[in-house]
């Protein structure tokens, strides 16, 4: 591919230095979305509205008169929705929420990791950005600690760097709380509440962990200075998977290009 340089030259892609293939990228990406500032409130507030909606109707049903058929893909439902909220917090952590006003951007998101897991926005936010400074390495929070590489340890590793013990504590003690006042003071079913809320929160975060940390940044080798590698699923199957979160060279290499712009940067 060429392209026309300063002083009618033409470069091909890989003579562009890298920051103009950064503009080039943020280009072709803003061609395709016609107002992408607004668009990201829009989306996210279609999430927690999706979201609250969801929580509503399922905890108030009739699991009774549910077949497994209907509960399973209803959590399944829910988990997604769940993994949505994240995915509107780590955008926001970005500045691509509402690049324009850094009040509402990340009060959008401070607002969506409560609602997510009830857990620290600014906590998040410093370690999802030492997370980028440092990808793969002795720093870096997201990694596992050199030795205990497989699934289940690298996610105790992962939860244990965003949750302390107090903060644990903490937590457990809000979420008795919530079961206490929807139980007895909005008679909401202990079941309900643990299929349709507490589940997915534990589910997502599985979600989150394989298609957005292990998968990505499990290679020794591939990804470069990111040390991260993108899926290759088609883009169906990456929106449905996590949000496209397994195109994650393309994320650690844009990072203020919103979830759904990631499809366009992987295919320019």
């Amino acid at each position: 591919m060429k392209l026309k340089g300063g002083w009618g030259q033409s470069q091909s892609l890989a003579e562009l230095t890298e920051k103009q293939k950064y503009c080039l990228t943020r280009l072709i990406y803003v061609r395709h979305s016609s107002n992408p500032a607004p668009t990201g409130v829009l989306v996210a507030l279609v999430i927690i509205a999706l979201w609250a909606s969801s929580l509503v109707a399922f905890l108030y049903v009739d699991i009774a008169q549910l077949g497994f058929l209907w509960i399973l893909p209803a959590v399944l439902g829910r988990t997604y929705i769940q993994t949505g909220l994240f995915i509107v917090a780590h955008d926001a952590i970005h500045g691509s929420v509402m690049p324009s006003d850094r009040r509402l951007n990340h009060g959008i998101g401070r607002l969506a990791v409560t609602l997510y897991a009830l857990l620290s926005y600014r906590k998040l936010f410093l370690n999802h950005w030492k997370h980028h400074r440092y990808p793969g390495q002795a720093k870096d929070p997201d990694f596992h600690d050199g030795t205990h590489r497989n699934f289940l340890l690298w996610y105790w590793r992962f939860m244990d760097g965003y949750m302390n013990d107090k903060e644990r504590i903490v937590m457990l003690f809000k979420m008795i709380a919530i079961f206490l006042v929807a139980s007895f003071g909005l008679h909401i079913s202990v079941t309900n509440m643990f299929l349709f809320w507490f589940l997915p929160i534990v589910l997502s975060s599985t979600q989150l962990f394989f298609f957005g940390t292990y998968l990505p940044h499990r290679s020794e080798s591939g990804g470069g200075d990111h040390h991260a590698v993108s899926s290759n699923y088609p883009i169906f199957l990456s929106l449905l998977t996590c949000y496209h979160f397994g195109y994650h060279w393309e994320h650690h290499e844009y990072p203020d290009i919103p979830w759904y712009g990631l499809p366009s940067v992987r295919q320019s």
